[in-house]
C-alpha cells in the first residue's frame, strides 16, 4: 500500500476522491514513504529467511508481483486481476511457510482470492471511470463501461463461489464449512444487488464492508470446521 500511494501520488493529487490522502496533502513526504517501503521490503525478505529456503528464494518474486501491481493501470486494463494475484500469494505463502511444499488446496484458495478480489476491485474502479479516462489510466470499467463491468464482476464472483465449493469437496470439509460458504455466497450476491450502473452510491459498502465481513465470517467457519469437526 505504501508503494501504491508513492507511485500514484501525482494521480491522487489530481483526483478529487483521493486528493486528501497523506501524500497529496504532504502530511507524509514522498521520501519518507519510499523509505518506509524499502525498510518493510528488507524486513519481508529477512523474515522469510527464518521460515525455510523455499520461502526465501520465492520472496523476490512475491515482492515483484505485489509491488508491480501498482504500475499495471498504466499499461493494462486487467490491473484488477494483478491485484487479485498479489493478494492470492497469501494462502500459498502461508502453506509454504508451514510445510515448505506446494499442494492443491492452497492453490485453490489462491484462485478464490484472485477472482474474489478482481470482482470487488472492478466495483471499486467504477468510481474513477471519468478520471481514469482523462489521465489515460486503464481499467476494465474504462474499456467495458459500467454495465458490462458489473456483469464481468458478477462472473468473477460466480467463479469464486464455484472454487469455494470445489475446495470444500476436495478438502473433505464438514457442515460448518458449507454454512460459512453459504453466508459468503449470500453476501457476495447482495453486493451485486446494491451496485447498479445508474447508482454506484453504495460502492464503498459493497467494496469494503461486505467483503470484509464476508471474508471474516468465511474464515471463522472454516477454522471452526477444522478444529471442531476434524
Amino acid at each position: 500500500m505504501g508503494f501504491n500511494r508513492y507511485v500514484d501520488r501525482e494521480f491522487d493529487k489530481k483526483n478529487p476522491r483521493t486528493a486528501l490522502r497523506e501524500l497529496p496533502m504532504e502530511i507524509i513526504r514522498p521520501k519518507s514513504a519510499l523509505l518506509f517501503v524499502i525498510i518493510n521490503t528488507a524486513l519481508f525478505v529477512l523474515t522469510t529467511s527464518f521460515l525455510n529456503l523455499v520461502c526465501l528464494l520465492l520472496s523476490p518474486i512475491a515482492l515483484i508481483i505485489v509491488l508491480g501491481y501498482s504500475l499495471t493501470k498504466r499499461f493494462t486494463h486487467f490491473s484488477h486481476l494483478f491485484l487479485g494475484l498479489g493478494l492470492a500469494l497469501a494462502p500459498v505463502g502461508a502453506y509454504l511457510a508451514v510445510t515448505a511444499r506446494f499442494d492443491l488446496l492452497p492453490v485453490l484458495y489462491s484462485l478464490i482470492v484472485v477472482f474474489w478480489v478482481a470482482g470487488f476491485d472492478i466495483l471499486y474502479a467504477l468510481q474513477d471511470i471519468d478520471f481514469d479516462k482523462s489521465e489515460n489510466l486503464k481499467s476494465l470499467p474504462v474499456i467495458l463501461g459500467k454495465k458490462n463491468a458489473l456483469v464481468l464482476s458478477a462472473i468473477f464472483h460466480i467463479i469464486t463461489i464455484l472454487i469455494v465449493a470445489l475446495a470444500g469437496f476436495l478438502g473433505d470439509f464438514g457442515v460448518l464449512y458449507w454454512i460459512g460458504s453459504g453466508i459468503f455466497t449470500l453476501l457476495l450476491t447482495y453486493e451485486h444487488l446494491i451496485v447498479k450502473p445508474g447508482d454506484i452510491s453504495r460502492v464503498n459498502l459493497a467494496f469494503g464492508t461486505l467483503n470484509g465481513v464476508a471474508s471474516v465470517i468465511y474464515a471463522c467457519f472454516v477454522i471452526a470446521d477444522i478444529f471442531l469437526l476434524n
